[in-house]
């Protein structure tokens, strides 16, 4: 099986439902599998230890779900024109992976959701490609062959999908579709270079 790893923070839901969308577009193509993480919040206090298993929703993610990936659907809520510190607190966790080179030459996507028309879909998904780059990663982006990037009147951009919860708290079918759209390629992505590699 290709194995996607859908990571994301989500503290209202908004990208929680993005990356189910995604996950669902992954498991669109045959022989691959949607791994659905999310990450603990931090505490602004001090270091504070979640529980392993959360109450509700996907199970915390670990370096090894990140290291076994054939791909990576990377998600986060716009926090000031950036990923949300509980996202990043893990990413800045992941030396080991990148000292092994685990990551490298594999596909990755990012999607956000935000509050406001301008509130830095584009720059926070920018934010989230950075540490993907250093990790040697195969960035995959939404081409404007997606009819739904031309029709959304929301969210979407050719970064990756996006999610505005200023209209409503409910992913517009557009947005739906782009979140689909970025797991279907992932997962054809990772399938294509899974195989031209050596076994």
């Amino acid at each position: 099986m290709t194995k996607i790893l859908v990571l994301y923070f989500s503290r209202n839901g908004a990208t929680a439902a993005m990356a189910m969308q995604i996950a669902r577009g992954i498991e669109t193509v045959d022989g691959a599998e949607a791994i659905v993480r999310t990450v603990p919040d931090v505490s602004a206090v001090c270091e504070k230890t979640a529980e392993r298993i959360p109450a509700q929703g996907p199970v915390y993610a670990t370096l090894d779900d990140l290291k076994n990936c054939d791909g990576l659907a990377l998600g986060s809520p716009t926090h000031f024109g950036n990923m949300a510190a509980p996202l990043k607190y893990f990413i800045d966790s992941t030396t080991p992976i990148w000292f092994s080179g685990a990551l490298a030459g594999k596909p990755a996507g990012v999607f956000t959701s935000t509050g406001s028309l301008h509130g830095g879909q584009e720059s926070t998904l920018l934010s989230m490609m950075l540490p993907l780059l250093h990790h040697g990663m195969l960035l995959v982006g939404l081409p404007y062959t997606e009819a739904a990037l031309r029709e959304t009147t929301s969210g979407g951009t050719p970064y990756g999908p996006s999610h505005l919860e200023e209209k409503n708290s409910l992913l517009s079918d557009p947005e739906k579709t782009l979140c689909r759209a970025l797991g279907k390629r992932l997962a054809l992505t990772a399938k294509a270079l899974k195989a031209g590699m050596p076994a």
